[in-house]
């Protein structure tokens, strides 16, 4: 029999959170995915998660500056590629590096993402834009490969989430909505998160001041008071990544799933560079209503752990018996 004790544990967590920047999501049932968008989000399908407590925000700059300091850790972006891992490359494609946005002066093909990214030597989480940029403490912090986002969520005593737990959260009680927050992209044309307004790539209208991210909190927060669970960067999730698909199916609710094998992950249509994919979610501040929709909940991205860009980051979460 269900008590109080046992539905306030379910709704409030169990406890006082493991740190103040946590929110504790209460877990249940949804449906995961859709059928009317892109055919990687296919199929729909129910799902239900156990509780968990999860960032309030994106892990800032600010934050990773303190676990660089304490761990002396290095990012992926910080060093040299490893020349057996791309055969052929020039070296100077082997230097320290990492992608970056560079804004077309003119309408470009939209096929073509070499159009907009440049990889960019000496940018890095501590030069989002480049050698001579600046990072903002308060912004998420970027150019974040998946084994530079472990090794901090493992320094915090958290971990990383999984598809079905991000998907939820971001969510945040609106079951099969468009957005984190309802239906409709701009509600009496209130931008609700940080996404390209304007022709993407080369004409950006004013997006509340925001060139490129914007700092945590700075759009409304969803029903469970999370923010950023659309636009501003992209966040990692723990789950290798597959198509729905080649998932479980059935007739009964799928319980905590996870993503595929790493070696079922692979891209199939890039074999000569090819690396191990993860699941990013939420669309950062490049998704446009021409181009990437995908600053919903249902989206999700195949992201090669080799690779960091300039609108790439990650939260953590906390597992806790509900």
């Amino acid at each position: 029999m269900s008590t109080a004790s046992d539905t306030q544990r379910r709704e409030h967590g169990p406890g006082a959170p493991p740190s103040p920047d946590m929110v504790w999501i209460h877990g249940g049932e949804f449906i995961m995915g859709s059928d009317a968008h892109y055919p990687e989000e296919a199929p729909a399908r129910r799902v239900a998660v156990d509780g968990f407590w999860m960032d309030r925000c994106v892990v800032t700059n600010r934050d990773y500056e303190c676990f660089v300091r304490e761990t002396g850790h290095v990012t992926l972006a910080e060093l040299p590629a490893n020349p057996a891992d791309y055969p052929g490359a020039a070296p100077d494609m082997l230097a320290p590096a990492s992608s970056v946005f560079k804004k077309p002066l003119h309408p470009v093909d939209l096929n073509n993402p070499y159009n907009w990214w440049e990889y960019v030597p000496g940018a890095d989480w501590r030069h989002p834009r480049g050698p001579a940029s600046r990072c903002l403490p308060d912004h998420p912090v970027v150019h974040i490969a998946y084994q530079d986002a472990a090794a901090f969520a493992e320094w915090a005593g958290k971990e990383l989430p999984t598809e079905a737990e991000w998907e939820f959260a971001a969510r945040g009680g609106l079951d099969r909505a468009e957005f984190v927050w309802g239906d409709e992209l701009t509600p009496g044309g209130k931008q609700m998160a940080n996404t390209w307004c304007g022709e993407f790539p080369y004409h950006k209208r004013d997006n509340a001041g925001y060139e490129w991210t914007s700092p945590v909190g700075a759009f409304p927060s969803n029903g469970y008071g999370l923010y950023d669970m659309a636009g501003n960067v992209w966040e990692w999730t723990a789950d290798w990544y597959r198509e729905f698909g080649h998932a479980e199916n059935g007739c009964c609710t799928i319980r905590n799933p996870r993503g595929g094998t790493r070696e079922a992950s692979f891209d199939p249509h890039n074999p000569d560079f090819s690396f191990p994919r993860r699941v990013t979610k939420g669309g950062s501040f490049l998704c446009a209503p021409n181009y990437c929709q995908r600053y919903r909940p249902a989206a999700r991205m195949a992201q090669p752990i080799d690779t960091s860009t300039c609108h790439l980051g990650f939260r953590c979460i906390r597992r806790e018996a509900a």
